[in-house]
């Protein structure tokens, strides 16, 4: 049996999207972070070492890092092969969308989210002015243009393309939902077009909105 160890506002969302899209049977544990941190709780500790979300058990496996999830998932349930594609050259783009959305895109916008809180606690009172300047200042002369960049890319990219890895959904929009709604989130889509479409698109599928009700809150998907 399938169980998600399900983390509020994380990237388990979107494992709970593909579980959904893939309708197999599954469980949830359910896990809240910190009020104050933010962190995940010690307890998730108990399923993997990092006590880091997501993570899936399935009967003796217990898999974590959201893009080898997906692809487990889509490898053993997707019998039907709907959610990979069969055509060559979008099954590389597929495969790319699926390391980029991790391994690009998000270091950028998890830095984003660490400069902007620089003023805030839990930084001690006596030096979050100088932590909080420190962190308008580091946005706006380099992350925020690399940010830029790479939301000129996607557009681009979706211009060329209803979905990531061509003409189809795939799981790779899958993985590219948390950085996308995370970028929507903190730094806007506006005067991308695509981007936008795309997003609103992804968020009325059918298996995406039974993902946000077994979830539960998810602040990302109504940064619109």
């Amino acid at each position: 049996m399938i169980t998600l160890h399900h983390l509020n506002n994380s990237r388990s969302q979107r494992i709970l999207w593909m579980l959904e899209e893939l309708e197999v049977p599954y469980q949830i544990e359910r896990y809240q972070r910190d009020p104050h941190t933010m962190l995940a709780p010690e307890a998730l500790r108990r399923v993997h070492p990092l006590g880091k979300s997501p993570v899936l058990t399935d009967d003796d496996l217990t898999l974590a890092e959201s893009g080898a999830i997906i692809e487990y998932l889509q490898e053993t349930y997707d019998a039907q092969g709907l959610l990979k594609p069969t055509d060559h050259f979008a099954r590389q783009h597929y495969r790319y969308w699926l390391h980029y959305a991790e391994g690009s895109l998000m270091p950028l916008l998890l830095m984003k989210l660490i400069f902007s809180r620089l003023g805030k606690p839990p930084v001690p009172l006596l030096v979050r002015p100088v932590a909080g300047a420190i962190g308008k200042g580091m946005q706006k002369a380099w992350l925020d243009k690399q940010i830029a960049v790479h939301r000129d890319y996607l557009e681009k990219a979706l211009q060329e393309n209803p979905w990531f890895a061509g003409r189809e959904f795939s799981a790779a929009d899958i993985q590219m939902s948390f950085p996308l709604e995370a970028l929507n989130s903190r730094s806007g889509l506006e005067g991308a077009p695509a981007l936008a479409d795309w997003l609103k698109r992804a968020q009325a599928r059918p298996a995406y909105q039974r993902a946000l009700a077994q979830g539960g809150p998810y602040e990302l998907a109504g940064a619109q």
